[in-house]
């Protein structure tokens, strides 16, 4: 019996950072899943045979589906899922699109949760489940109030995912980094440069997610700066951690 891992938004910054260092595990295939044939072909050149490359829409039913057809044809045991694939957009409401609307929700909320029950079945004591949620889950976040809202649906369904395996030795981790230094955080908006406060590279998030993981615990936040934020939030009033956001975050969000 094969023992695999499965990446989903593998060609992503964390994703290709996924990939890069499950490979010191013992395992005999990792499938890495995206959207770009091409992107996945060059992560396939670059780690080697042991890449598994799946080309799939995850927004789309058709997408998982393809995964759980995999499952069932050759019965692996599922040593890691890491459910990385998600959308984001630091907009005004009114920008987004119902298209936007719609795939954002279905790649962050929907496909995580089918893709733990599609692989639950084929995991064994040790193994993992890790869905890259976001530091934006402690609490609401104006202008990306999609994004934070699908990161804190991720954050506790996975906490409480971990309670209902208890007893199994299925550990899920809910990863919440801050700032993470890839291409899915834009250098410029409305003609301003970007700051991101306590940015943290993808290797250091990586890194701790997968120690975080091995230790068996729920969460995994990886810097200083994040843990503290965790820590104001939750003895702040809401109303004064949304004005301090806002007001940190408004000057990139065109009127």
């Amino acid at each position: 019996m094969n023992k695999i891992a499965i990446i989903t938004g593998a060609t992503g910054g964390i994703g290709q950072e996924f990939v890069r260092q499950i490979l010191r595990y013992d395992l005999d295939e990792v499938w890495a899943v995206g959207r770009s044939e091409t992107k996945l072909k060059e992560i396939c050149h670059t780690y080697g045979e042991r890449i598994i490359t799946v080309v799939a829409d995850l927004s789309e039913i058709s997408g998982i589906e393809k995964i759980e057809r995999m499952l069932s044809e050759q019965k692996p045991e599922v040593r890691f899922l890491i459910n990385n694939a998600g959308l984001a957009k630091m907009a005004d409401y009114k920008e987004y699109t119902k298209e936007e609307i719609v795939r954002m929700i279905d790649v962050n909320c929907k496909t995580p949760v089918l893709l733990c029950n599609i692989c639950i079945p084929y995991m064994k004591p040790g193994s993992n489940i890790l869905n890259i949620a976001s530091a934006s889950a402690f609490q609401p976040n104006p202008y990306i109030n999609l994004y934070a809202a699908s990161k804190a649906f991720e954050r506790n369904y996975s906490r409480a995912l971990n309670v209902e395996l208890k007893g199994t030795g299925i550990t899920v981790t809910a990863v919440c980094p801050g700032w993470v230094d890839t291409e899915l955080l834009p250098k410029e908006l409305n003609g301003r440069n970007v700051k991101y406060p306590g940015m943290v590279t993808a290797e250091k998030v990586v890194r701790t997610a997968l120690k975080d993981a091995e230790k068996k615990r729920d969460m995994s936040v990886c810097s200083l700066f994040v843990k503290c934020q965790h820590m104001n939030v939750k003895f702040m009033p809401q109303k004064l951690v949304m004005k301090i956001w806002t007001n940190a975050i408004k000057k990139y969000i065109s009127e």
